[in-house]
């Protein structure tokens, strides 16, 4: 199990104060919450930030934590990893975290001061801890557009963890069929009950929750339920107009160029989005695709198609 240097991740030094670590939080919340932030690895870094401030703006765990630093400064950290010293469990006394079931903490926060901390100190002490449901995960799983047409099933492997008698965690990899249901958006959470943190005493276990999200394709996008993709048509297509098959993600369709191009067209195919009640439309985005002047032949076809528009300057149309 890593060592996690929860003021390195936040940006402050171990001597700052309750306010600096609060101000610094709110700073590095606001760049990387996953609704204001482009970057693919937001959520994760978020998750990072989020454990950091639990721990380090409650000054128990906070004081609890400078100590494990300090021992660990000193060379008291196995070879294989960081472990809990030892007599952790009887020193401290920590109660999971009210309100953080959603919250995706690491394996070394739950040793420290998360539930099976909790459960591992209620059972040296010969108690029997109450009944808790085990805390949600997040994950991010990553699709095609396409998968959300059709609907499709996914492999994933999911570390977990398990408690023994003794409170004790132990980890665990399993592999799980996720069902992808049609019409699945971006930013959706497929809910995967019971494949989260174990609960204590008899309290179930959390949940799974994957956040969807959509590969890059230059071919489409989705916003919400509605699909836009891109179209190239030819110059005559554009000025002309006329019927265009053209290959989608709801299959080969047959649509109506209007004569007479203008800049930014888009058709619009009612129905054709992502599967919903009511489906979403999809957006063609029309964009002009030139041939390549590359031989004589289509050289000559280009001045002919010059001088037959003598008045035409592209940099005013």
């Amino acid at each position: 199990m890593d060592y996690k240097d929860y003021y390195k991740i936040l940006g402050v030094d171990p001597a700052a104060s309750a306010q600096d670590i609060k101000k610094a939080y709110r700073r590095l919340a606001r760049k990387h919450h996953p609704d204001l932030s482009k970057d693919t690895q937001s959520s994760a870094r978020m998750a990072e930030l989020n454990e950091a401030n639990t721990v380090l703006s409650d000054p128990e765990k906070r004081a609890a934590y400078d100590q494990l630093g300090a021992q660990r400064a000193a060379g008291h950290e196995a070879h294989d990893g960081f472990r809990p010293p030892p007599h952790w469990d009887e020193e401290h006394a920590f109660h999971p975290n009210g309100g953080t079931d959603s919250e995706a903490y690491s394996d070394f926060f739950d040793q420290l001061f998360g539930r099976s901390a909790y459960a591992r100190q209620t059972h040296a002490r010969g108690q029997t801890p109450p009944d808790r449901k085990g805390r949600d995960h997040h994950a991010v799983i990553e699709l095609d557009l396409e998968d959300s047409y059709r609907g499709t099933e996914r492999s994933l492997q999911v570390r977990s963890a398990t408690l023994d008698a003794q409170g004790q965690p132990h980890e665990r990899t399993r592999e799980l069929q996720v069902t992808i249901p049609k019409g699945v958006k971006e930013g959706q959470l497929i809910r995967l009950a019971g494949h989260g943190s174990p609960g204590l005493g008899h309290g179930t276990a959390g949940d799974l929750l994957l956040e969807v999200r959509f590969r890059p394709d230059p071919r489409w996008y989705a916003k919400d339920k509605d699909v836009y993709q891109h179209v190239a048509i030819a110059p005559w297509e554009a000025a002309l107009g006329g019927p265009l098959e053209v290959r989608t993600l709801a299959g080969t369709l047959e649509v109506n160029v209007p004569a007479g191009w203008k800049k930014g067209r888009q058709l619009r195919l009612r129905g054709k989005g992502l599967p919903a009640n009511p489906p979403g439309d999809m957006y063609l985005l029309l964009e002009i695709a030139l041939p390549p002047a590359s031989d004589e032949a289509s050289r000559k076809a280009y001045e002919a198609f010059s001088q037959a528009f003598p008045s035409f300057n592209a940099r005013n149309a």
